[in-house]
């Protein structure tokens, strides 16, 4: 592993802490926010000096116009592998999702995206292979994001997601869940968006494809434990 891409255990505790501040708020995150709202047990300046050399190593970005970091894609990626506790934090009522199962494949597709949706606060999208059917949920809860304020970004987004419908069948998906950030997607003009998504197995014998889109600052944590539980139920 290169020389830059190894952080000690503040480090790594200063990242996960940066991108956590960030998905909730959608602002770049101070020294000074986290001086004051953990307790690391460092002085300001090393508090500083860490978020720096977090930055020169590619993990976290300064915009122009704030003091502020911002994750970098390389930080959501080295939180997705590195930092992710393996808790379920998905709904407690989650078997209830099922309860649509008996009035048929395309009726239970269309309600569970919809709840993933909802939970998530993301675009859901699932794919059935055999009828090549696409269903989407989320555009009320995902247009909430302070993203779409920028203009161009939902132009950008729906061009991305009708490249990922073209191309469905390109993602690598298995039986683990995949995820895409930002530049790592293999669609055009996708830097600023991430995908989660996995292969599914339907009791019938039904198999497709389902994953979660939306700006790279999402709850990477939450919405892969949700994933991977749907995925186990939808296999037993």
């Amino acid at each position: 592993m290169p020389s830059n891409t190894k952080l000690n255990e503040r480090q790594k505790k200063i990242l996960e802490v940066v991108i956590k501040e960030y998905v909730n708020s959608a602002q770049p995150v101070s020294s000074q926010l986290l001086e004051k709202k953990y307790d690391f047990g460092l002085s300001p300046a090393t508090i500083r000096n860490e978020m720096q050399k977090l930055t020169n190593k590619g993990f976290l970005s300064q915009p122009h116009t704030s003091a502020g970091r911002v994750p970098a894609d390389k930080g959501y990626r080295f939180f997705v592998n590195n930092l992710l506790e393996e808790k379920s934090k998905y709904p407690k009522n989650i078997e209830e999702w099922f309860e649509d199962e008996m009035g048929g494949t395309f009726q239970f597709i269309q309600s569970l995206t919809k709840h993933i949706a909802e939970t998530t606060g993301t675009l859901a999208l699932s794919y059935l292979e055999k009828e090549n059917f696409f269903w989407k949920e989320g555009w009320e809860e995902i247009l909430r994001a302070p993203e779409f304020e920028e203009k161009g970004y939902l132009l950008n987004f729906t061009n991305f997601l009708t490249n990922l419908e073209k191309h469905i069948e390109e993602l690598k998906t298995d039986s683990d869940v995949n995820v895409y950030i930002g530049k790592e997607n293999p669609l055009p003009k996708s830097k600023d968006f991430s995908v989660i998504s996995s292969h599914y197995h339907l009791p019938n014998g039904e198999k497709g494809i389902i994953s979660i889109l939306g700006p790279k600052r999402m709850a990477y944590d939450k919405n892969i434990s949700l994933i991977n539980s749907l995925i186990k139920l939808l296999e037993e």
